[in-house]
């Protein structure tokens, strides 16, 4: 069962490192990790807000992760993946919260957006005529 264990605890570092530069933030705006939504990465403020917000979470899902791959360790058979399915459950939902929360956060604190034409309700610009009022 190491392969299982060794499949939590990579994920497990790196949310623990994500959490722990969040939440001093110092976590740099990038493509990989962290919290990215249009008003998250609108500017440095609401990344690092975002991204503190998110941080108990994400260190709460890693040490999910770490403690589920430990489990898998001492355990064998179906009782390591059973443990290791619902650890990584139960972290995927846990990350889920904290970036809902952060992103919420973040939407707070944002500038409000222009919305131009129809209230950017179409799917392309070639449709805007279609979604003026009729005269």
């Amino acid at each position: 069962m190491f392969v299982v264990a060794l499949i939590l605890f990579v994920p497990a570092v790196v949310a623990i490192t994500t959490g722990a530069l969040g939440l001093t933030g110092r976590l740099p705006r990038n493509r990989f990790v962290g919290v990215h939504t249009e008003a998250v990465l609108s500017n440095d403020e609401s990344f690092r807000l975002a991204n503190r917000v998110a941080a108990p979470t994400s260190l709460a899902a890693g040490a999910l992760l770490f403690a589920g791959g430990l489990v898998a360790l001492a355990a064998s058979g179906i009782v390591a993946l059973l443990v290791a399915a619902v650890a990584a459950a139960v972290a995927l939902f846990t990350l889920g919260a904290g970036a809902t929360a952060a992103a919420q956060a973040a939407d707070a604190i944002a500038p409000p957006v222009e919305v131009g034409g129809c209230g950017s309700s179409c799917g392309a610009c070639s449709l805007r005529d279609a979604c003026q009022p009729a005269s």
